[in-house]
Formats: C-alpha cells, sequence, structure tokens
C-alpha cells in the first residue's frame, strides 16, 4: 500500500501556462515578473520553467497588490523587500531571545551557587558589647528560701 504524502509547496511542478491559470495572468506576464525579480521559477533539464505552489501564491499576491491596491511594480518590489527585512528582523529577534533567556538561566544558576557558597560563610553582625553574649536566654529557678 502507497502511502500519500503533501507534495513540498516550494517544489517546481507546473509549467508556466498551468501556473499563470492558476495565478489568473497571462503566460507573458509571469515572464515579465521573471525579467523583474519579482519571481524565481526553477528550471527542468530542459530549461522550462516550473513553478511551485508558493510561486503561485506569490503571483496571486503580486496580483492582489496590483489590482485591489493600485502598486506599480516598483512598489511591489518594495514591499516584497521590506517584507523580507521584516522576516530578517523577526528571525533575529527570536534568536537574541533565547540567548537572552540563557544567558538569565546561567545567571539565575549562578546567583544560586554563589548564594549557597557564601551562606556557610556570612557571621551574622554584632554591635560590640554584644557579640559575646548568648543569643537563648535560660530562665534560672530559684528555690525559695524559707
Amino acid at each position: 500500500m502507497a502511502t500519500q504524502r503533501n507534495p513540498d509547496p516550494g517544489r517546481g511542478v507546473y509549467m508556466i501556462s498551468v501556473a499563470a491559470e492558476l495565478a489568473g495572468m497571462h503566460p507573458q506576464t509571469l515572464r515579465i515578473y521573471e525579467t523583474r525579480g519579482l519571481i524565481e521559477p526553477q528550471r527542468s533539464p530542459k530549461n522550462t520553467r516550473l513553478y511551485s505552489q508558493l510561486d503561485v501564491d506569490r503571483l496571486r499576491r503580486i496580483q492582489e497588490l496590483t489590482t485591489e491596491m493600485g502598486m506599480n511594480l516598483a512598489g511591489v518590489e518594495r514591499v516584497f523587500e521590506l517584507e523580507e527585512e521584516m522576516e530578517r528582523m523577526r528571525r533575529r529577534m527570536e534568536r537574541l531571545e533565547r540567548a537572552a533567556e540563557s544567558v538569565r538561566e546561567q545567571m539565575e544558576a549562578e546567583l544560586d551557587r554563589t548564594r549557597r557558597s557564601l551562606r556557610a560563610e556570612l557571621v551574622r553582625y554584632e554591635p560590640p558589647g554584644q557579640a559575646l553574649q548568648p543569643r537563648v536566654r535560660v530562665p534560672i529557678r530559684r528555690r525559695p528560701t524559707s
């Protein structure tokens, strides 16, 4: 029995005509977007363009930005650049947060170790004159003298 897997969304499987139809645009538009660097389809061994599902989703996003939001291709390029920069910053922030958490845990462990080691060495401060007096007072009962 063959097991069914989900295909890799980044794998190029659609030829230009299929990708154009899925994205709702003309194949020549895809070529223009490729020339502008907005899309980078994979190539088959015979140099045929192969578009992935991620490529089709990106083509739909380009169409959304140009038709619904009225952007030109330069604006779309800038949006994609900013989104990529935000993603890089998000990943960097996650790395920094993990590093900060690690440092915090190390500092807490070191503080605990230091507190434990110093506990035995600490001597309670007593003002002069009281240092040699016993802390516990034992009441002395005296027998009444008759």
